[in-house]
């Protein structure tokens, strides 16, 4: 009897002692993230991953997963879809020539079955073109970080548009939107859900130079993923991705129904602050008085205001072209001789599809593949 009960004793311990602590085992994951982040050279990087992945991976795992947030990972990207039915945990990894290495797997909630499936997404960006369109299955992986996950219902089943991003090449960098969806037990990359003129197409790049940041965000009160339109530094580039940047206006992908339509030229709105502060010099009292108004945008053509006849046309430095007004109902047209190359472009643009598609959503292939 007495031996029973030690037995039981000890296993009781034993079971104590083996049961998942999620702080320790964040600290532990720091600990190697850290030394990973530490690291110059790829052996040691590859050293370090190697026993941070295999320590994740044993993690995501624990029924506990969904709920735990991992606050001193600050590297570690981790994030949850609205409906709460999937996590996505991804980090990357730079080599030693600039390129990355990236890392995900894709926790997915079982209701019927109480449990959730851990699908690894493995990075095989070497096998593809530079810019895949066509339905990936979770080994053959383009590799990126996602940032954002926005559920779309269709005919019953969720689709996860993804937002992403890829550090690309030492000139250029990637956003992306892409589609996620389960058929039976696996995972697939990739569903016709975006519109636009020319057809339909299954995710969406958008290759930039390595100067500059492009915006690619979802808005959930307009529906819409707003991002900036890029454009060639100068006319004799279009095609060549590494050299294109925002040109200050915008386009977007609007949810209607169950699918992304592009629709271009959108009005961006900066939601805060909602008050600014002014400040405004009052001679008879010889002072500056400062007073707060509405920080929002008024446009001209609104119809309210002192300038509600007023039609402005944007007018480069070295231009001759005047703004119009709805007196005369027409604006100045320029001599083309007297354009520049960029004037010229701009005005081609205006009144004609591109033949390149790829210039203003940034989905045409690339000439060579990912490092």
């Amino acid at each position: 009897m007495k031996v029973s009960l030690l037995i039981l004793l000890l296993t009781l311990s034993l079971q104590s002692l083996a049961q998942f602590d999620a702080s320790t085992r964040e600290q532990e994951l720091s600990v190697l993230l850290d030394s990973l982040r530490a690291s110059r050279k790829n052996d040691r990087k590859e050293f370090w991953n190697k026993q941070f992945k295999t320590l994740v991976e044993q993690t995501l795992h624990e029924p506990s997963i969904f709920d735990i947030t991992f606050p001193k990972l600050r590297t570690l990207g981790v994030i949850d879809s609205p409906d709460n039915m999937v996590r996505i945990v991804n980090w990357n990894v730079e080599q030693d020539d600039g390129s990355q290495k990236y890392y995900a797997y894709v926790i997915h909630k079982d209701l019927k079955k109480g449990e959730h499936k851990v699908i690894e997404l493995v990075d095989n960006s070497m096998m593809l073109p530079g810019k895949p369109d066509e339905t990936l299955e979770a080994n053959m992986w383009y590799g990126a970080l996602y940032y954002q996950i926005i559920p779309v219902e269709k005919a019953n089943k969720t689709y996860y548009t993804l937002l992403g991003w890829d550090g690309g090449t030492r000139m250029s960098n990637t956003k992306l939107i892409d589609v996620l969806y389960f058929t039976g037990n696996s995972l697939k990359l990739g569903y016709p859900l975006f519109k636009y003129s020319e057809g339909t197409a299954k995710r969406i790049f958008f290759e930039h130079s390595e100067k500059t940041v492009m915006s690619l965000r979802y808005e959930p009160e307009y529906k819409r993923i707003i991002f900036d339109h890029l454009m060639p530094e100068t006319p004799t580039m279009v095609g060549f991705y590494e050299f294109y940047v925002p040109d200050m206006s915008y386009d977007a992908f609007m949810l209607d129904g169950n699918r992304w339509v592009l629709k271009e030229d959108v009005i961006g709105i900066n939601k805060n602050p909602q008050t600014v502060s002014v400040s405004q010099y009052d001679a008879k009292k010889d002072e500056v008085s400062t007073y707060t108004v509405e920080n929002k945008w008024i446009d001209p053509t609104s119809g309210s205001g002192s300038g509600k006849n007023d039609v402005h046309v944007a007018v480069l430095p070295d231009s001759d072209t005047k703004n119009t007004t709805e007196e005369n109902k027409k604006t100045v047209k320029q001599d083309k001789k007297e354009m520049t190359a960029l004037q010229i472009y701009e005005s081609k643009k205006k009144h004609k599809k591109e033949k390149d598609p790829s210039s203003v959503t940034g989905y045409g292939k690339k000439k060579k593949g990912k490092k």
